[in-house]
């Protein structure tokens, strides 16, 4: 189950560190694209908030992949950075399905990666 694990973990990180970097990097063209494909009224994200959103999720992306080994396997410690990298990550998909379900938006990518998220978290609790 390990190696499953580490799968669905760096596929985690992949999606969160390509959507957290157009948040931070290449906000207004993101902006154009997503008001263009939708239609519907604007995102009523301001450039702050996307930065932040998008620093979280690289922060998240990057904890998941970079497991903390700091104190011995007795103490439970194992893991312990990604637990929290994708407990912050299914935090963020939470909120993100919130708002495109406010919006009416189709909320299903964000409740697969939740999903993914939760499982990571699940897997690499100590046992």
């Amino acid at each position: 189950m390990n190696g499953l694990t580490w799968i669905a973990q760096i596929i985690l990180a992949a999606c969160f560190l390509v959507t957290g970097a157009g948040k931070l990097f290449a906000y207004k063209r993101l902006l154009g694209v997503v008001d263009a494909r939708l239609k519907g009224p604007p995102t009523g994200v301001s450039a702050g908030l996307a930065s932040f959103i998008g620093v979280a999720e690289i922060a998240g992306a990057l904890a998941v992949v970079m497991p903390l080994e700091i104190l011995p396997p007795e103490l439970a410690a194992g893991h312990l950075l990604a637990r929290i990298g994708a407990a912050g990550l299914a935090l963020i998909m939470v909120l993100a399905g919130i708002y495109h379900l406010r919006r009416k938006e189709e909320a299903a990518p964000a409740v697969s990666l939740f999903l993914l998220a939760l499982f990571v978290l699940l897997e690499r609790w100590p046992r």
